[in-house]
């Protein structure tokens, strides 16, 4: 019988990364990695997740989805998907600047890169005071204009830049510009399952001596020039628990709050990925519990019943 997962993290060095998921997160991070993203649940080949707890220890998430099929994403969910596992959650340490990238839709993407597209949530469980984000173009960006400067390695006056705080939460679709300009941010992301990113501008930095790869033409092929960026508060307010952050095809995001209280879950149409953001506590099933912190985040199978028990804050997605 299935029952709540957890999985060892997939740790990805990364340019910009700093110390803020050992720190602040409570992670193990190995000595001498400069870390950017945990990879919590995530069947990508370029981190594959694997069970690290119950009687399927030792498994990949791909491996439990081949086997369990519906009865591990729900009916509809793989009807619509397969044996591709939808969803990749991460936590992203972003210390130094991110680079000005975009990400394809699905359409884009699968005819150009065999993969899915982008659409992935940002929700900042902390921020330095200065922190600003590049989210989207400035008005009156063409993709004419976007080519032009961009080939003249030019990008002054060409991105909305926004400060951002902890408890904010951000949506970011398939073409929409982003990336980190200032400070640092550490993030709990939400995404389809995909690793497509084009690189528009990375600071001129190198990587082993080398300007890591930029993708200009492609970038512009899939940059949505109006879009607008919202950003909205996900935290709670007096006496509140619950609160959606956000509802569309590819996932739902609520924001929960459990003090000292027996919270039931259970759905009937898709499993459940909780990403914890501050706490401790406990999730009890049928046969067993869970011991959960800060910094972990858990898969619950569709039609498992848990009780979520401790003092926490956390995010739901469900399809």
């Amino acid at each position: 019988m299935l029952y709540p997962l957890r999985f060892k993290k997939v740790f990805i060095d990364k340019i910009w990364g700093g110390d803020a998921l050992e720190n602040v997160l409570g992670m193990d991070i190995p000595n001498g990695r400069k870390i950017g993203e945990s990879w919590e649940i995530s069947a990508h080949p370029h981190g594959m997740s694997i069970v690290e707890n119950g009687e399927l220890a030792g498994k990949t998430l791909q491996e439990v989805l081949n086997e369990y099929k519906g009865e591990l994403v729900g009916e509809k969910v793989y009807s619509e998907y397969k044996e591709l596992f939808p969803l990749l959650i991460k936590y992203l340490d972003v210390n130094d600047r991110l680079s000005i990238q975009v990400h394809p839709s699905d359409e884009y993407a699968m005819k150009h890169e065999n993969e899915l597209g982008k659409s992935e949530s940002w929700y900042v469980i902390e921020a330095s005071d200065d922190a600003k984000l590049i989210l989207g173009m400035k008005d009156g960006m063409t993709k004419e204009k976007f080519v032009e400067k961009a080939k003249k390695n030019d990008f002054d006056d060409m991105f909305d830049v926004k400060a951002v705080k902890q408890g904010d939460f951000i949506d970011i679709n398939p073409g929409t510009v982003h990336a980190s300009l200032e400070g640092s941010v550490l993030i709990a992301e939400i995404q389809e399952n995909s690793d497509v990113t084009y690189r528009i501008y990375d600071f001129d930095r190198e990587e082993n001596g080398v300007k890591r790869e930029l993708h200009i033409d492609k970038a512009a092929e899939v940059i949505d020039f109006g879009m607008k960026v919202n950003i909205i508060s996900g935290n709670l307010s007096g006496s509140e628990t619950e609160k959606r952050l956000v509802e569309k095809k590819y996932y739902t995001i609520d924001k929960i709050k459990i003090n000292d209280t027996n919270k039931e879950d259970v759905n009937q149409g898709s499993m459940i990925i909780y990403s914890i953001l501050d706490g401790k506590g406990k999730i009890k099933y049928e046969n067993g519990e869970l011991i959960i912190k800060k910094g972990e985040s858990i898969l619950v199978p569709v039609n498992v019943k848990v009780n979520i028990e401790g003092n926490l804050e956390l995010l739901r997605t469900i399809i």
